[in-house]
């Protein structure tokens, strides 16, 4: 891995470490761009409905960090395995539990300690019992070829620095006719520089984003089909400036960026051959 690479890992580990730390301590998660999560937040706002989330611990829905809702788009059906990459307090690995129910199986996969208890915390304040937190990056999944039926992600993969390592071991543990069903943010068209170079950012689900036909070339360079990216929420420049607020580069950048950021769905399919 490169020195750049590791770089964006440990900051990543550090900040969402923290995170997970502040709701064990009783307080709230830091969102992307570092703002305390809240009904403002362009990103993380009403992601789960109320039904959704008075079946879950509230401190699995404190700590939710994603861009979307997977588990509700992702069909999935009982009895299946399902892994969710970048599990953090366990959110969509309890939901998961529930869709694919006690013949079904739920690994969520996360390199950071603090997480991980958080996570485990939340299973055992649920009392589910088919599911299983992993410590291990999401370049190297710690499963076997062809042990999964579904890999559900919520905001993570654009936090990693070599995607095409995460999309080659997404492809490799799936199963033939296995599904890639995760919400991401993806970028529409050209970003700034200095928003690629923003360490801040790169926690702050942007900098590191792909652009949508990039996800969708990466995908099929591994072996998948059918791939196919959903907006789900596309942000303003008014959302830009409340997600960069404390990167100093609001008043820089948030007009540039303006409708070429979203939060999507991105499906793709391992043969079946």
């Amino acid at each position: 891995m490169t020195e750049e690479a590791n770089k964006v890992r440990e900051v990543v580990r550090e900040r969402y470490g923290r995170a997970a730390l502040a709701v064990l301590g009783g307080g709230p998660a830091s969102c992307c761009g570092g703002s305390s999560c809240g009904d403002a937040d362009p990103i993380t706002s009403n992601l789960y409905d109320s039904a959704t989330t008075s079946v879950l611990p509230s401190d699995a829905v404190v700590a939710s960090l994603g861009c979307g809702n997977p588990t509700a788009l992702a069909e999935l059906h009982e009895g299946e395995v399902v892994l969710d990459l970048g599990s953090g307090g366990g959110i969509d690995v309890l939901l998961s539990a529930r869709r694919v129910g006690p013949a079904g199986r739920v690994y969520g996969l996360d390199m950071t300690d603090e997480m991980l208890e958080l996570a485990r915390r939340n299973q055992a304040a649920a009392g589910v019992t088919n599911v299983e937190f992993l410590k291990g990056q999401i370049e190297e999944i710690p499963l076997p070829d062809g042990s999964v039926d579904v890999i559900v992600s919520n905001c993570v993969i654009n936090l990693s620095a070599d995607k095409s390592r995460v999309l080659g071991e997404a492809y490799r543990v799936l199963k033939p006719g296995g599904r890639f069903a995760v919400s991401d943010i993806v970028v529409r068209g050209e970003v700034p520089a200095a928003v690629r170079r923003s360490m801040e950012l790169w926690i702050g689900c942007v900098a590191g984003a792909l652009e949508e036909s990039e996800f969708i070339r990466l995908l099929e360079a591994s072996g998948f089909e059918r791939a196919s990216v959903e907006p789900t929420r596309i942000y303003t420049a008014a959302d830009a400036r409340h997600m960069l607020s404390e990167s100093g580069l609001a008043e820089s950048f948030a007009d540039e960026v303006d409708g070429r950021f979203m939060s999507a769905f991105v499906r793709a399919v391992k043969p079946a051959g």
